[in-house]
């Protein structure tokens, strides 16, 4: 129902119920004495009484002293007749002045209609009511083929470049990108034509959909926005008809942007699912691929895409003349890290003492949503030991609880228990740390998170891209530490280390498999990773090698996994009272930070890598 049309009725009702309030209370003032047939006729015969006025079945008594009183009388009874019943004489009754009041005329005329009026506003209420609910569902009907993206007009909570840290070549493409828009003419001077689409790629979090928002702030421009899933429907032909309307409305706006969100959800490869030519979700692909570059040109809209499965989209859409400009974003790095948790510490009481960049060698890896949680989570805690300022502990927790988890304070270890994951997490760091290409060893914990009942956490020391066989050779011998201190110190193992050996088998098989570091099985790869696209998008791996082959690799995998482990030994009998110490502490206090460990082992062996 309208908005006017509820004003209306609202205005009648208001109306309605004035008149009934007015017409049933007297304007005058307090209201008469109301007396019985029997105290008038004694009033008149006792000569009290200077008028009377007849005003239908009421009767309005004025008597000499200024008294007014008022007495009912029955429906079509007339006064003579009434009060000769009771006795009154004609000349008792002739000194009385008898005057017969009409009703004004709207009050009669409010009286007689008012019964059908509400009936008839009431009827009407319902009709209109009933209208409207079968126009709803005719227009729902009738706009479900309709586009369901939202246009940015609201400039609250407005993200520009400023407020994304990183991404510096990203952002530089996106920039020339709204300038193209705004000045189109400086390009089209050197021939330059606008981009038709922008295709944004890269993990989860690294913010593919925050940099669309900052274009949607930084462009003086119409901006569009929708998922690649509400294009889909139940019933074929809805999703095509969506995408024409989309860009029917984005040409009426032109110049302007369109965001499309989660691509990967209608432009995956044709011909690999269920329905055919028929399959709504092929059908609404189709139809991107022409509105993008069909015969229908379509000067002056921007189509920004993201994704976070480029591997699964057609070809057609990633080829140039849709997809012009392809842009990679990828984790941070340790500046980007520490501008983007600077941003997000905005608003954040902090304590003096909180060290941001630390922060940031911490997070290796983090992408920038999990760095906005890491944030989040630290004021979390510190609100919930009732603190007004956000320590660096708070902070330093609440990374752990994002790599790990809480901590189960209820899932308390038995003494025999505690015991052996000290010994466990000592075996891990003191390798580790002896080892010269393992990474730093920053924290060592008994305390349980997640399904850890302990963690060691060591990290680089800076970004790396790539990384050498070496390094992958020491990991190895520290994954399997706590394998080995466990056997050396009470002569048997647990099921704590299960999680060590499936990681430690699948780095062996990966380094010769995928990055040909097997002097044995030589410089190749070994299988073939098959995309199985049937509802979705399977990836298996196919064997492109003989069996014999085969055994070879289980070999070898067995080779370096025995002699990690032998080195693993080897470290662990060379440093058996540090091990100790560390052990002890670890009980004590259940928690061991960088700078304590490097004061008990000293200075972490170091050898080039250049």
């Amino acid at each position: 129902m309208k908005p006017l049309s509820k004003n209306l009725i609202i205005f009648f009702l208001v109306v309605l119920a004035l008149g009934v309030i007015f017409s049933s209370y007297n304007l005058n003032g307090d209201e008469p004495e109301v007396i019985g047939t029997s105290t008038l006729v004694e009033k008149i015969t006792n000569q009290e009484i200077d008028r009377i006025e007849i005003e239908e079945n009421t009767l309005k008594i004025f008597a000499l002293d200024e008294t007014e009183f008022e007495v009912k009388k029955e429906s079509g009874e007339s006064l003579s007749d009434l009060l000769t019943n009771y006795g009154i004489t004609s000349e008792e009754l002739s000194a009385v002045n008898i005057q017969v009041v009409e009703p004004s005329m709207w009050i009669s005329l409010l009286r007689s209609i008012l019964p059908t009026l509400i009936f008839l506003i009431g009827f009407l209420v319902i009709f209109w009511f009933l209208i409207n609910q079968m126009q709803g569902a005719n227009n729902k009907a009738m706009t479900f083929g309709q586009s369901k993206a939202k246009e940015v007009t609201s400039k609250k909570d407005r993200v520009s470049f400023k407020d994304v840290a990183g991404e510096a070549e990203s952002k530089e493409e996106l920039t020339e990108v709204v300038d193209f828009l705004k000045h189109p003419k400086k390009y089209a001077e050197v021939g330059a034509k606008i981009p038709k689409g922008v295709l944004l790629m890269g993990p989860p979090g690294t913010g593919k959909t925050l940099l669309a928002r900052a274009v949607a702030g930084e462009a003086n421009v119409p901006f569009f926005h929708i998922s690649g899933s509400e294009f889909v429907e139940m019933f074929v032909g809805v999703g095509a008809s969506r995408v024409r309307d989309l860009f029917t409305k984005a040409k009426k706006a032109s110049p302007c942007i369109v965001f499309i969100d989660e691509i990967d959800a209608v432009g995956r490869q044709r011909g690999a699912g269920l329905g055919g030519g028929n399959d709504e979700r092929e059908q609404t692909l189709n139809q991107i691929l022409v509105e993008m570059d069909g015969f229908s040109p379509n000067n002056g809209i921007i189509v920004i895409a993201a994704t976070n499965r480029p591997d699964v989209l057609d070809p057609a859409l990633l080829r140039p003349g849709r997809f012009d400009r392809r842009i990679t974003l990828d984790f941070p790095g340790l500046k980007d890290r520490k501008a983007i948790l600077e941003i997000h510490a905005k608003g954040k009481p902090l304590e003096e003492s909180v060290d941001l960049q630390r922060v940031a060698e911490r997070t290796v890896g983090f992408s920038g949503a999990d760095l906005m949680n890491i944030m989040n989570e630290g004021a979390i805690l510190a609100a919930r030991h009732n603190k007004k300022i956000i320590a660096q502990k708070n902070i330093l927790d609440a990374i752990e609880k994002v790599m790990l988890g809480p901590e189960r304070k209820s899932s308390i270890l038995s003494k025999k228990e505690k015991k052996i994951t000290a010994y466990h997490e000592a075996g891990h760091a003191i390798v580790g740390h002896m080892l010269p290409h393992c990474d730093d060893v920053h924290k060592i914990s008994i305390i349980s998170r997640g399904r850890a009942a302990g963690y060691t956490m060591s990290l680089p020391s800076e970004d790396r891209k790539m990384h050498f066989r070496a390094e992958f050779i020491d990991e190895l011998a520290m994954m399997l530490a706590g394998y080995a201190v466990e056997k050396s110190t009470f002569g048997d193992i647990t099921t704590g280390a299960s999680n060590d050996l499936q990681r430690a088998t699948k780095l062996a098989q990966n380094l010769i498999t995928q990055y040909g570091m097997s002097e044995k099985m030589g410089p190749r790869t070994y299988g073939e990773r098959e995309d199985l696209v049937f509802l979705g998008k399977e990836i298996k791996d196919r064997r492109n090698y003989s069996e014999n082959t085969a055994q070879l690799i289980d070999e070898e995998i067995l080779r370096l996994v025995s002699e990690a482990l032998e080195t693993a030994n080897k470290v662990i009998k060379e440093n058996q009272d540090k091990i100790e110490n560390t052990v002890a502490e670890l009980l004590e206090k259940e928690t061991i930070e960088k700078e304590r460990f490097e004061e008990l082992m000293g200075p972490k062996a170091t050898e080039s890598k250049e």
